[in-house]
């Protein structure tokens, strides 16, 4: 090669900036998340939906973060349009799950039926700067209902979000739904006598509660307000006098859905859409009730505010009070669903207002509170270990017969030469248990089960010589294996579940 012929550049292996893999644990623990909420959905009648993670730009429509700009906040392209082939349409990796639903409502009208019931569960993509805990690519875990008007739908809704969290594993007085209407703030605007051009500016305000608490939203609804850094807050102009239905309708929370109704009755004043939002409330919760609900899993609360500006009627989210961790600390993770009642679905494929609520589960961050408390079992695969390159055909079969009997298992295949590196293979796998089978073994019609876990905890806590005395394995015949690797499995998992009790007293 001549010396000044360039080398030829290898390509960096690193994640695209905003993206991140997963494995092993994360992976099947995840999808075992999932399973469970889809199986809760399934008990409702709603029925799976997958669609492509390609649409049109111009069918993501009002969905997009900026629709002045085609291709911004979405991962989008342009078709080369070629003969026979692509049209020159642009195109878009799915910014939600919402888009695709109003897409398939439209293009499949005549063949759902009506109410539609869907779930779905897949990946977005958000071309956004990525930032800590904020992905470009991330799951999304929506259920839906299109076609009726009903609150019915929408307590339905809340009552199987409720169910949902329960079957993850979140423990009733952990979590609660709360609930509010968006025509309860559209009665407390009317009463307040704010203008149709400073509706959505008190909208902004009123989403800072409970960060600015009473009185930053007073000062923000009318002369403004200093924040932390000194920096002047312009207020949207209402006077004292406006401003107060507004703070009246934000801390109307009181000790029940009784009293809380009766203060938002107070709040819209003469307002007949607010009063039908709080006779909608009103509703949600005797249905509620009536399914089982109880007020310390959903509750009617003025303080949901978020999404008020898209939401046309009843909307909720669920909130993660305190999630014990694995030391039996308390941990507070906020909001981890969202939903609520939308126009507009459909109409803007059939001209035709078609009704719809649902909700969508932040998946991540679901996941990452259920992982904070969750016992740790030991899932890796049993290792079958080779002692005699030459006996391949009987480790298989050892391998085979564990996972004929629903156990996890693989034999060995990198170099055997040295039996340590084996080993340490089968602790990076996180395998509890490790069949060996030498000459001796094969002699004796035997193998031997070593206890990786109990290896593991005395190593930690023994003296080598200790250590060393400790009998972490055990023989057994060769035809009780598959019983033996069985029990042994158990036991190191009670023992795993054992010290998560201890460590949490």
């Amino acid at each position: 090669m001549a010396k000044d012929q360039k080398k030829q550049l290898r390509p960096k292996a690193d994640t695209p900036k905003g993206f991140r893999d997963y494995f092993g644990a994360d992976v099947t623990e995840r999808k075992a998340m999932l399973d469970a909420i889809g199986k809760v959905y399934e008990l409702h009648g709603f029925d799976p939906l997958e669609t492509s993670a390609v649409e049109t730009v111009e069918a993501l429509g009002k969905f997009l973060p900026d629709v002045d700009r085609p291709n911004a906040g979405v991962f989008a392209w342009q078709e080369e349009a070629v003969p026979g082939g692509g049209s020159g349409d642009w195109l878009a990796l799915r910014y939600d799950l919402t888009a695709p639903l109003a897409r398939v409502a439209a293009q499949f009208r005549n063949d759902l039926p009506i109410p539609y019931r869907r779930y779905a569960m897949g990946p977005v993509w958000r071309n956004e700067k990525p930032g800590p805990g904020r992905f470009r690519q991330f799951y999304q875990c929506d259920a839906d209902t299109v076609g009726s008007a009903s609150v019915a739908a929408d307590a339905e809704i809340c009552a199987m979000l409720a169910d949902a969290l329960e079957a993850v594993g979140i423990a009733r007085g952990d979590y609660i739904v709360r609930i509010n209407n968006r025509k309860v703030l559209n009665g407390v605007l009317e009463a307040a006598e704010v203008r149709a051009d400073q509706a959505e500016d008190v909208l902004r305000q009123i989403d800072k509660f409970d960060k600015v608490g009473r009185e930053g939203v007073l000062a923000l609804l009318t002369t403004g307000r200093k924040d932390d850094s000194g920096a002047v807050i312009k207020g949207v102009g209402l006077t004292e006098a406006q401003a107060a239905p507004v703070l009246a309708f934000l801390t109307s929370k009181g000790d029940d859905n009784a009293a809380t109704l009766e203060a938002l009755r107070v709040a819209v004043g003469g307002s007949a859409i607010g009063a039908e939002g709080v006779d909608e409330l009103a509703e949600i919760a005797r249905l509620l009730a009536a399914m089982g609900v109880t007020e310390n899993q959903a509750i009617i609360d003025p303080s949901v505010v978020r999404g008020l500006g898209y939401y046309t009627g009843p909307v909720f989210e669920a909130e993660l009070i305190s999630i014990p961790d694995k030391n039996g600390r308390k941990r507070q993770f906020g909001s981890v669903a969202g939903g609520g009642r939308y126009d507009g679905l459909v109409e803007r494929f059939t001209g035709q207002k078609v009704p719809a609520t649902g909700v969508s589960i932040g998946v991540d961050r679901l996941y990452a509170a259920i992982s904070l408390s969750r016992v740790l079992l030991r899932e890796g695969p049993v290792i079958v270990t080779v002692m005699d390159r030459q006996r391949m055909a009987e480790y298989l079969k050892i391998a085979s017969e564990l996972r004929a009997a629903g156990i996890r298992a693989e034999v060995y295949l990198g170099n055997p030469k040295n039996f340590g590196n084996q080993l340490k293979y089968a602790d990076r796998r996180d395998s509890p248990i490790a069949v060996i089978q030498g000459e001796n073994e094969v002699s004796k019609g035997s193998v031997l089960l070593k206890d990786l876990y109990l290896g593991e905890m005395l190593a930690d806590s023994m003296s080598r010589e200790e250590w060393k005395a400790q009998p972490t394995q055990f023989e057994v015949p060769r035809c009780e294996l598959v019983p033996a690797v069985k029990k042994l499995r158990d036991e190191i998992n009670l023992r795993v579940a054992d010290l998560h009790r201890q460590d949490s007293l």
